[in-house]
Parts: C-alpha cells; structure tokens; sequence
C-alpha cells in the first residue's frame, strides 16, 4: 500500500459520498513526478546543469549539426517566455556553453549556437541522463513499461490537443 492508498481510506471513511479514484490517480502521478524529478534534477547537478540549462543545449544538439536555433525556434520548444528563454540564454553563454552567432541569412537577428564546450557538456550529460532514465523505469517489465507509455500518451493527448 502506497501513502496515496492510505489518503484515499481515509476520505472513503470520512466522505464515503465522495468518487475519490480521480484524487488516487492524480496523487500517484503527482508523488511520482517528485519522486522522477528530485532523481533527474540531481543527476543533471552533476553535470553543472538544471533542467532549464538543460533543455536549451539538448534541444540544440537535437536540431542536429550545426548545433544552432534562431531564440523563436529555441522558445517554441519550450513552454516559459521569452524573457525567460532569453535569460536562460544569457546565463547558458556566461559558461561558455552557448554562443550568440549573426544570422547569416538576416543580418538583424542572432543564432544561438553550441561552443565546443557545450557540445562536450550536453553530450556527457545526455547519455548520463539516458542511463538514469533507464535505471528509473528499469522496475516495469517490458509489457508494463509499454501498457504505461501507450496509457500515459492517451491522456496527454487529450490535454495537448485543446
């Protein structure tokens, strides 16, 4: 019995008028994002990153070779704004990591490119990150780990789609 199954006893004792599966469901996945994310982010702290850093120089070395994204198409990726992104940026180049290039297509505007270091940084990093994904979801099997995946996908689809 899990802590949430415990919670969901007691409000069927105390309000047995109450359908309190929705609260299990959305307790369960809410613990076990806390649980993921407190695993992720120390896993990524070993590479001097957050999620945030991390998300920008894996979403560059993603877009593939030459590793570079107009900000528009780096904060399309994303769901936070643009001075955000744009603060991302900044403290992504004040490590060396990232570079503000000229567009070479429109001479107004800048690329952000990864520097050697970050492309050595994100590289190390994403398959340490890859290992830990692994070793989290290594407890399902191979049918529970793809029941859960397809399940998963359905309900976020239905938000993503609104």
């Amino acid at each position: 019995m899990d802590h949430v199954e415990t919670i969901l006893q007691q409000w069927r004792r105390e309000r047995p008028d109450l359908d309190v599966a929705p609260m299990g469901l959305l307790g369960r996945l809410g613990r076990l994002y806390a649980h993921l994310d407190r695993e992720l982010e120390a896993l990524l702290a070993q590479h001097s990153l957050n999620r945030a850093s991390f998300d920008v120089l894996a979403t560059l070395r993603r877009s593939g070779e030459p590793f570079r994204l107009s900000p528009g198409d780096l904060l399309a990726t994303t769901m936070v704004t643009s001075g955000t992104m744009t603060n991302r940026i900044d403290q992504l180049e004040k490590q060396g990591l990232v570079q503000r290039i000229p567009n070479p297509q429109d001479g107004r505007s800048v690329l952000i490119g990864l520097t050697s270091q970050g492309l050595a940084v994100i590289e190390e990093a994403v398959t340490a990150h890859v290992e830990n994904q692994h070793r989290l979801t290594r407890m399902l099997s191979q049918d529970e780990f793809a029941a859960l995946d397809r399940l998963l996908a359905t309900y976020l689809s239905a938000f993503e789609q609104s």
